[in-house]
């Protein structure tokens, strides 16, 4: 094969291979934001939890509010929910103090930990709750 074959052979290649990658990575960037969204509604669904960030608690509208804040803010460097749990909800970016959920029961957990634990739930939790 000459080399203008193979160039045309290799452009040929990209012009049909390239949309389905670029709709593969729309796809799985939606995904991630509705990922991010249920995230959030799950925090926001915790009416009898007290989300507590820098020594205070906030109810859950509140938490819920404060993380799309964060999430706005963040801007592109949250690209999956994993990012968004990283740079939105694990911690203060003021204080360095890392955020907790308090339930009604006083049982106190570390918000990333809960949150990487709905999102391993998500597929199946995704298709039951609408938090």
């Amino acid at each position: 094969m000459n080399k203008f074959n193979l160039m045309a052979t290799w452009l040929l290649l990209v012009v049909l291979v390239a949309p389905a990658l670029a709709q593969q990575a729309i796809d799985q960037s939606t995904i991630e934001q509705q990922k991010i969204s249920w995230l959030i509604g799950s925090v926001a669904a915790l009416h009898d939890a007290r989300f507590i960030r820098n020594g205070q608690a906030y109810d859950a509208a509140r938490a819920a509010d404060h993380l799309r804040l964060k999430l706005r803010f963040a801007g592109d460097r949250v690209k999956t929910a994993e990012d968004f749990i990283d740079y939105c909800a694990t911690r203060s970016s003021m204080s360095g103090r890392r955020y907790s959920i308090r339930f009604a029961n006083g049982h106190t957990v570390d918000a990333a930990t809960f949150l990487r634990q709905r999102l391993a739930a998500y597929p199946a939790a995704a298709r039951h709750d609408t938090p």
